[in-house]
This record gives structure tokens, sequence and C-alpha cells, in this order.
């Protein structure tokens, strides 16, 4: 069993909250990853748009690209879908020509996942029926970036219509094979889902995984009336794996259970100032290193003669 270790972005700077590492270099955060052993990373704002300006930024590193989110809206498109295949062409040739494993489909039609003033109660709930349609559609959106040599992972994410557990199933359930699974275990847990019930019953769809852990202290003390995502995450409710709540050895062993290879992405926006990236990222490594060789995973392009020591 092979598995690859990346970091995302956002623990050095948070697209959705600039506040939080805006000034940052991207060059920071690259050999930041890489001094913690990682051996790829996901994009976020900062990093550039094409393979000729990405790929040596990367190469000077010694890092990959895993992949990267995609702000979809195949929720509220029209059938021919014509404009949401526009607006991913560059971003999958990008991914193509840099061999990322997938592109990382968060559904942002009607997300409240960014807006600060938009209780967590109040995100967009889908009936079945609308599941259904988003699901055939959703489809068809994942065939055409399958031809364009990129599947996609579809990311059930806090305050969108795909949130929670019941929410997954149905998504799965009526979307075809094209549309593969990221399965993130912080935003599952926080959703309140049984994030290895998830794995159980998906499991053969999971093509990328997130290992983000959480802070139950933190979400169970939330009033889901008032606090927003935003403001879930400036109080903490996001961390490295061994930093928080969730039992990553278990994760490995199901993932290794129904047989996952690939990418596992360490994700976990926090404040910088209170989480230092790079000490995180050593303490997030260390964590689910250990755990996926546990679970009898080889890490593939491990980095130990430049790990930041500690």
């Amino acid at each position: 069993m092979i598995a690859k270790l990346g970091i995302a972005p956002i623990a050095w700077s948070n697209d959705d909250l600039p506040e939080l590492g805006g000034q940052t270099s991207l060059e920071t955060c690259l050999r930041e990853s890489r001094a913690a052993g990682f051996s790829g990373v996901e994009t976020g704002g900062k990093f550039p748009k094409t393979a000729a300006e990405l790929g040596p930024k990367l190469a000077a590193f010694g890092l990959s690209l895993a992949s990267g989110w995609y702000s979809g809206t195949v929720l509220d498109a029209p059938d021919d879908l014509a404009a949401e295949k526009e607006k991913a062409a560059s971003q999958l040739q990008l991914f193509r020509e840099l061999g990322a494993a997938c592109l990382a489909y968060g559904e942002t039609a009607g997300t409240i996942q960014n807006k600060r003033t938009a209780p967590l109660n109040s995100r967009r709930r889908l009936a079945e029926d609308q599941i259904r349609t988003y699901g055939h559609r959703l489809t068809r959106f994942a065939e055409y970036c399958s031809e364009k040599g990129v599947p996609l992972g579809f990311h059930h994410h806090m305050g969108t219509g795909i949130e929670t557990e019941e929410d997954l199933d149905l998504l799965m359930r009526h979307t075809g094979e094209a549309v593969g699974l990221l399965y993130d275990t912080g935003h599952m847990r926080f959703a309140g889902g049984d994030h290895l019930r998830v794995i159980e019953k998906h499991g053969r769809r999971i093509i990328h995984v997130h290992a983000k852990d959480v802070r139950d202290q933190v979400i169970s003390s939330l009033d889901r009336s008032h606090d927003s995502f935003l403001d879930a995450v400036l109080a903490g409710a996001f961390t490295v794996p061994g930093d928080g709540s969730i039992d990553f050895n278990a994760v490995a062993q199901r993932l290794s259970d129904v047989g996952y290879q690939g990418w596992f992405i360490v994700e976990a926006e926090q404040d910088p100032v209170k989480a230092p990236p790079a000490e995180y990222a050593v303490i997030g490594y260390r964590a689910l290193s250990a755990a996926l060789q546990k679970a009898g995973y080889k890490i593939q392009g491990e980095n130990t003669h430049e790990r930041i020591a500690g």
C-alpha cells in the first residue's frame, strides 16, 4: 500500500480570510512544506495559474502538485454546462500538465463557507429530488473532466449543499462512477457524521483524502444559529492530525482496509499566529505518517534528510 503525503497552503494563507497569513509568501509555504517532510502540495490563491510558471516553482522545492480546490457551480448551472466547462478549462489544463491526482471539486453555488455573517445553520439544504438532478448533472461534468485527463474528486464541505453524511450518501447514490469522492475527515466530523462509517460505505469511490483534524470542544461550543463557518475557523475548530480529536490510526486502518492508495493531504485552516504553520506542518506530518505506517502503508517521496528537527 502506497501513501503520498501532501499539505494544503491554507495553513499559511487563507484565501477566505486574508487577515490569516495574507502577507506570507508562496516561497515560504513551499519551503516549509518540504522541510516538514511533505512531497506534494495543493494549490491556493497565490499559486501561478500555468504549468510554465508553477512547474519550476514546485520543482525548486522538490514538490509535486497533488490537487487543488475548484469552486464549482454545477448545482445552479444550465444543463448544457457550457459556462462551467469554460471556467474549468484552464485549471484542468494546469492539473493535467503537472500530473495532479484530481480536481478538488467544491460546490459553491449558494455556499456560506466564505460569509462571516451567515450562521452555520443557514446553509443551503437540498431535498433528494434536487440532489438527484444535481447528481446527474455533476456526473456529466465529471465525465468532461475525465476526458480532459483529470478525475473529479467531490469535496463534501461545511456550509454547502452537500455537508452531512446523509447529503453525501444521497449524492453518491445519484452520481455515476466518474464522480470520485474527496474524503475529508474534519468536515465530516464537524457536520456530525461518522467519518469511519463513510469510509465503509463509500471507500471504493474515494480518490483523494484530506486529513483534517478537529477540536471537538470548539465545535461543541459553537452557536450554530449565530456563528458562521469562518467564526469556527477563527475559534480553532480545525487543526492538524495529532493535535485534535480524531483517531487517525483508525482512519488509516479503515482506508487501508478498503484499498485506498494515493495522496493524503494535511489541511488545517488556523490562525498562523496561534498555530505557526511550520511547526504544525511537522506535527501533522509525524502523526499522519506514523498512523499510515502502522496501517501498513509505505510512504512515497519521504523527505527525512531535510525535515525540520524537533
